[in-house]
């Protein structure tokens, strides 16, 4: 398999390409620059992708921007909102024609626990400007992302594509991601959502595997949601999630705000045509 890693930041990615270069040798793999907090960086690196691979069988949506103080992306969205949903819903849209060109292709939403604490976005207040809640702008992004794979997937079933659309929750696992958003904002509860994963949170290899599983495991399903089998740990297995948060309302709300923002009209039916020579 060849492997693109679409990174903001190089330095550290091309540390994490060496480490698996020699610990898998012969690994196949790219960098690609990715600001997911810039449309013009996700319209440059889906370019750039795109050149290289007419064909992608797989794709992460992965990246985490978590409890930080109120501040907006270069386009002017709420930051976790703009990074953990619409970079990769315009980044998704772009790559979709290559998604649809893979016989048994997949697109991974990574959501979180912490979708919980949030509530779909508001089409008159999208940047929670006047109320904004560090987490519970995460919990929105968060709860976007599965949204986004429950939708994608029912849009994609309905044009008669095999491509599919799934999420996978990483449980409780011990990243960067905690370190870098309590330096942003070290309220006490963010110290304690620190201090506590880091003494019993999963290592990031396990966090990994309902991705893992998501992308690969021929038996999985569109629009299924993986996670660990226990809060701390375990094999990665199918989890359930509340069905009223995916209402078909709020599912279309989700999808015309962020085709709003964006500035991008996700038409999966008639992409699906357009690669798939299907009639209209």
């Amino acid at each position: 398999a060849h492997v693109v890693i679409a990174v903001r930041n190089l330095d550290k990615a091309t540390a994490a390409r060496d480490t698996i270069a020699r610990e898998v040798p012969g690994a196949s793999l790219e960098l690609v620059a990715l600001d997911l907090g810039s449309l013009a960086s996700v319209r440059s690196a889906a370019t750039s992708i795109l050149d290289g691979h007419p064909v992608i069988d797989i794709l992460v949506n992965n990246a985490g921007v978590m409890g930080i103080p109120y501040r907006t992306t270069s386009d002017g969205f709420e930051m976790q909102f703009g990074v953990n949903h619409l970079g990769h819903f315009a980044l998704t849209a772009l790559l979709l024609p290559a998604l649809l060109r893979s016989d048994r292709g997949r697109i991974v939403s990574v959501t979180s626990s912490g979708r919980s604490q949030g509530t779909t976005v508001d089409p008159k207040d999208p940047t929670m400007e006047a109320r904004y809640d560090p987490w519970r702008s995460y919990g929105r992004a968060k709860l976007a992302n599965l949204q986004f794979a429950v939708e994608l997937d029912r849009r994609l079933a309905a044009a008669g594509a095999s491509l599919r659309a799934l999420a996978a929750d990483p449980g409780f696992s011990h990243t960067d991601l905690q370190a870098n958003s309590a330096r942003e904002h070290r309220g006490l509860s963010q110290r304690f959502f620190e201090t506590t994963v880091g003494w019993v949170g999963t290592t990031p290899a396990k966090g990994a595997l309902p991705q893992l599983r998501a992308a690969t495991d021929p038996s999985v399903r569109g629009g299924e949601l993986y996670g660990l089998r226990f809060v701390l740990g375990g094999s990665p297995v199918r989890k359930r999630y509340l069905q009223r948060s995916m209402i078909p309302r709020d599912l279309a709300t989700m999808w015309s705000v962020s085709e709003r923002d964006t500035d991008m009209r996700f038409d999966v039916d008639g992409m699906v045509r357009a690669t798939t020579g299907a009639p209209p």
